[in-house]
C-alpha cells in the first residue's frame, strides 16, 4: 500500500487493469524525427486522444463503474466533458443509469456526445456555481453513486492502466528511462502514472502540464500545498481546467512528481496542428499540453528522452481549424 492516505493500493491498481483489459483499447506509442528535432531530444506521443471516447478518461470510468457493489441503482458525476463521456460510456455498456453536472459553457460536441450515450445532463455556471455543492447533494437525493473525476482511488487506478502501459511499450521500444509529461487537471491520470511507474518503471519522471493561469498543480508542487486557482482567466483548454489540484491526488504527485510545467493556449494550439501533420492525431487543446510543453519548453526539462501523453481529442471543428490556419506545418 502506498503511504499517500486513499491513494490505491498497487493490488486495486493490478485489478483495474485487469478489468479493463481487452475493453480499453491498448493506445500506441508514437514517434517522429520532425517532433524529435523541435523538441532536441527522442519524443514519443501516447495517443490516448484514440482511447474509446477520444481521451484516457474512459479507463477510470470503467475501472470505478466495474468496482460498484451490486444492486447499485445509477451513478452521478461532474466534468466539463471527457470525465462525463468516459462516465456515460461505461454507464451505457453496463446498463446504469448516468447522471451528469456539466457547465453550460462545455463544448457542444462534449456535450452532445454525452447525452447521445443515454446520460442526463444538468448544467450549471462553473464561474459562479460549485459542481461538487451541486452533484454531491443530489447524488445522495436520488440514491446514485457520485464517480468524481480524479479524487477517487477506483479511478485513479483506472487511470494507471495508462503508466502501464507505457512501461511495457517502454520496454519493448528499449527505452530504459526518462520524462514522461502528463496533461494535468485534478491530477487522476498524473498520480496514477506516478504510481504505476514507482514499481512498473522507476527511471522514469513524471512531470505535470497545465494552462498558463490554471497552474494551480505546478504552484503547489513548488509550495508543498494545495494551491487555488484565482483568477481563472478565458483558455482553450476546457478539459483541465480544475479549480485546485485533489486531496487524494496531489500528496501523490508531491511525492513521485518533478516539478510542473504551464503552456499558452497558442502552444496547445501549435503542437495540435504538429501532431495532426505529423502524427495523424487529432487532439483538443487541453489533450496537447503534454506535447506542447515536451516541444516548447525543453530548457525546463532534463537531458534524455521525453514522452507526452496525449489525453484527448474531443476539439470542436472551429478551435481545430484555427489551429491548423495559425500553425501551417
Amino acid at each position: 500500500m502506498t503511504p499517500d492516505a486513499g491513494a490505491p493500493s498497487r493490488e486495486r491498481i493490478a485489478e483495474a487493469a485487469g478489468r479493463l483489459r481487452g475493453v480499453a483499447r491498448r493506445t500506441p506509442l508514437l514517434s517522429s524525427p520532425y517532433l524529435d528535432e523541435i523538441a532536441g531530444r527522442p519524443l514519443w506521443v501516447k495517443a490516448e486522444c484514440l482511447q474509446h471516447t477520444g481521451s484516457f478518461k474512459f479507463r477510470g470510468g470503467w475501472a470505478a463503474l466495474t468496482a460498484l457493489p451490486e444492486g447499485t441503482k445509477g451513478v452521478l458525476t461532474y466534468s466539463s466533458g471527457n470525465h462525463a463521456q468516459g462516465v456515460a460510456r461505461a454507464a451505457e455498456m453496463l446498463g446504469l443509469p448516468a447522471v451528469i453536472v456539466m457547465p453550460h459553457d462545455a463544448p457542444a460536441q462534449k456535450r452532445n456526445n454525452t447525452a447521445a450515450m443515454g446520460a442526463e445532463i444538468v448544467g450549471y455556471d462553473r464561474h459562479g456555481e460549485d459542481r461538487e455543492a451541486i452533484g454531491g447533494p443530489m447524488a445522495r437525493e436520488r440514491g446514485l453513486h457520485l464517480v468524481k473525476p480524479y479524487d477517487d482511488p477506483d479511478v485513479i487506478a483506472g487511470q494507471a492502466s495508462v503508466g502501464l502501459e507505457i512501461a511495457e511499450q517502454a520496454a519493448e521500444a528499449g527505452i530504459a528511462g526518462g520524462t514522461v509529461i502528463v496533461c494535468c487537471g485534478g491530477g487522476g491520470l498524473t498520480a496514477g502514472t506516478a504510481l504505476a511507474f514507482e514499481e512498473a518503471a522507476p527511471g522514469f519522471t513524471v512531470r505535470p502540464a497545465e494552462p498558463d493561469g490554471y497552474d494551480d498543480v505546478t504552484r503547489s508542487l513548488a509550495a508543498g500545498h494545495r494551491m487555488a486557482n484565482q483568477a481563472r482567466p478565458p483558455s482553450l483548454c476546457d478539459a483541465i481546467l480544475t479549480p485546485v489540484p485533489g486531496e487524494i491526488t496531489f500528496p501523490i504527485m508531491h511525492r513521485l512528481c518533478g516539478p510542473g510545467l504551464a503552456v499558452t493556449d497558442d502552444e496547445a494550439l501549435h503542437a495540435m496542428a504538429l501532431a495532426f501533420a505529423r502524427l495523424k492525431l487529432v487532439l483538443e487543446p487541453g489533450g496537447a499540453v503534454a506535447l506542447a510543453a515536451a516541444l516548447f519548453h525543453g530548457d525546463a526539462l532534463a537531458d534524455g528522452p521525453v514522452i507526452a501523453v496525449a489525453t484527448g481529442g474531443n476539439v470542436e471543428a472551429d478551435i481545430f481549424a484555427e489551429a491548423l490556419r495559425r500553425f501551417p506545418v
